[in-house]
């Protein structure tokens, strides 16, 4: 092949392939570039943009945990890891399935003494992830309840202590749902739903593995009963 049709040849490839690749790239970025839409059936309509990016933040964790235990020495963090059986007999407590493998817990102490566990919860609400934390003393009962973190535009009710303080003092032996031991309200069931479902499973986590290794806890815990579409809601399904 002469010098100058190689050339040619080289040139028209490389022309070629520099087209392929805008191509991919602008098909690329218009598929990223592609707004969310999310249907709310209640309201009847597509939730708007600033409905989806609302966010309101409230406490990182640190900030949280020194709320769960204010009088508290040191507060440190560990993670707690579940194997599949350590799992599988959470689910079967709190009557769902979850993804999660392992949570952040943060433990309380005072002169080496165990003031209590507080672990971050992401449950789906109506659209979006809540992130809260629940703190639980060393009897097994909630003593504190945080939202950090709510992405909807509708039900933050929740982060108020007007509600929330419905879950102090509930242990694994309590049904914890809406109906039950647990006011709903009025536009927010799927958050009161979601925040109720991570408070039980909590109670649970908690005694499982820290009170009853510690000869502390109960072997009587209120079996969890999934309602219809539950499952979806939890996992945002």
């Amino acid at each position: 092949m002469h010098y100058s049709q190689l050339i040619h040849s080289t040139f028209k490839f490389s022309v070629i392939g520099g087209l392929c690749l805008c191509l991919f790239t602008t098909v690329t970025h218009a598929e990223e570039n592609v707004p969310e839409r999310i249907y709310d059936y209640d309201l009847k309509r597509w939730l708007t943009p600033e409905e989806l990016g609302h966010i309101e933040i409230y406490f990182t964790e640190e900030e949280a945990a020194k709320v769960m235990f204010p009088e508290s020495e040191t507060i440190r963090k560990e993670t707690l890891p579940l194997t599949a059986e350590q799992k599988s007999v959470v689910e079967q407590a709190i009557g769902w399935k979850f993804p999660e493998t392992s949570f952040d817990v943060y433990i309380g102490e005072t002169k080496g003494d165990i003031d209590g566990y507080a672990i971050v919860q992401n449950t789906i609400g109506k659209h979006r992830p809540i992130t809260y934390m629940v703190a639980v003393d060393t009897e097994g009962e909630v003593i504190n309840f945080e939202v950090l973190v709510y992405r909807e535009g509708r039900g933050n009710e929740i982060a108020k202590k007007r509600f929330n303080y419905q879950y102090h003092g509930k242990t694994a032996q309590d049904p914890v749902r809406i109906n039950r031991d647990i006011i709903n309200i009025t536009g927010a069931t799927m958050s009161v739903r979601s925040a109720s479902a991570g408070v039980k499973r909590v109670l649970v986590l908690v005694n499982e593995f820290y009170l009853k290794p510690r000869g502390l806890g109960t072997n009587t815990i209120a079996t969890g009963h999934a309602e219809k579409g539950f499952f979806e809601s939890i996992l945002g399904l």
